[in-house]
């Protein structure tokens, strides 16, 4: 976690609690902190799968902070304080604030000036803090990441209660291991580490993963290395990716770190206020262009338009397939024929509806099959290639 944050920060060995993965970790600390009914803020747009993480077994409530392009999506203290009074003038029980830093879907961060206008603003209203920081590694241009920890460490003890900072992290982003669910909750909050430990057993990471990867993290110099190397080849690929997405017409938000741009394709729909409209076209993208694109919506983004699309995760030779189709649909595409694309998908698509509303009104769906098929719609991102290569 050290070098992932440039050494600028250490951690106490003793506040660490691995779970299966960040989804686990993200999950434990929701039990630890609330109950049922209890809501946290987080900004929008958000990783959409924090609908699933935080929410199914816990019973925890998300209201989001809506953030708009007009300021880039910046979050602020203020809009976090007004979310807050809303939240208290509807009887809700805020115990909490949760940030993804870097942003997923975003790719930004945020600065030290603002984490430490948060850290006050939780120590002042007594509600947690919760940052994820899967993608502290991830930086790949502009300036350091800053973590939370280094905000504790430099924030006067009168306006920072640690007891209410948390952070999630996660080996799967930074150091490419997805596979091996190997999460971590590192809380300054004693008996959060210990209810957090106790939960651990229902998640618990192999013995096996630990002693492979505490082998791999121990040679210093190949992490080191690995990290440095990750971040010159994702500053690469972000390079070549909105560029070619420029010779298409195609802008997106200013970014610095993650795996995926943020994609601003509002002058394509047919009703630029229509998330209708922003569904109709994402249903084009999938289905003729062959691209797997994320809709805003599905992030809570407040404007339609806006598709998180991922760059890293595919060869040099399938993102200039991935580019040249995208480039080849602009080019002939307007308002009119994405309209007349989109109303033979609509028909499927009520049709589709028609053969779904059949199956849960007269069978009884399994847990299992309720989550594969939220994982084909907008609102849950599928874990695979953004490149369908048919």
């Amino acid at each position: 976690m050290g070098k992932a944050r440039g050494g600028r920060v250490t951690f106490d060995p003793e506040r660490v609690v691995m779970s299966g993965g960040a989804t686990g970790a993200n999950e434990t600390i929701m039990f630890c902190l609330a109950d049922p009914g209890d809501v946290f803020l987080i900004p929008s747009p958000y990783y959409a799968a924090f609908d699933r993480d935080l929410r199914w077994r816990t019973g925890v409530d998300i209201i989001p902070i809506p953030c708009s392009s007009s300021n880039n999506f910046r979050l602020t203290v203020e809009a976090v304080g007004w979310a807050y009074k809303k939240a208290q003038e509807s009887n809700k029980k805020v115990k909490g604030l949760i940030l993804t830093n870097p942003s997923n879907p975003l790719g930004t961060m945020l600065d030290k000036d603002t984490l430490k206008d948060l850290v006050r603003f939780v120590t002042k209203k007594s509600i947690h803090l919760v940052v994820d920081e899967i993608y502290a590694a991830t930086v790949f241009s502009g300036d350091n990441f800053v973590s939370v920890a280094e905000v504790v460490n430099d924030v006067d003890n009168s306006e920072v209660n640690a007891d209410l900072i948390h952070i999630v992290y996660s080996l799967s982003k930074d150091m490419g291991l997805p596979g091996f669910r190997v999460g971590i909750v590192y809380s300054y909050n004693d008996s959060v580490v210990s209810c957090a430990r106790k939960m651990s057993s229902f998640g618990l990471v192999s013995s096996q993963t630990q002693l492979m990867l505490a082998s791999m993290l121990s040679d210093d110099r190949f992490v080191e290395n690995f990290l440095m190397e990750s971040s010159r080849r994702l500053g690469t690929r972000h390079e070549i990716f909105t560029i070619g997405l420029k010779k298409a017409d195609i802008t997106c938000l200013t970014s610095s770190a993650g795996l995926f741009v943020w994609m601003d394709l509002r002058h394509l729909l047919r009703d630029r206020n229509s998330f209708e409209s922003e569904i109709e076209l994402w249903r084009i993208i999938i289905h003729k262009v062959k691209l797997n694109v994320s809709p805003g919506s599905s992030f809570h983004c407040t404007e339609p338009g806006w598709f998180r699309v991922c760059f890293a995760n595919m060869d040099d030779d399938t993102l200039h397939v991935a580019l040249r189709r995208i480039q080849d649909f602009v080019s002939k595409s307007n308002n009119k024929t994405i309209a007349k694309a989109s109303d033979k998908d609509q028909v499927s698509q009520n049709n589709n509806a028609k053969k779904q509303k059949w199956r849960q009104s007269n069978l009884r769906l399994s847990f299992r099959r309720l989550y594969e098929d939220g994982l084909s719609s907008p609102g849950i991102m599928s874990p695979h290639s953004p490149l369908l290569r048919a």
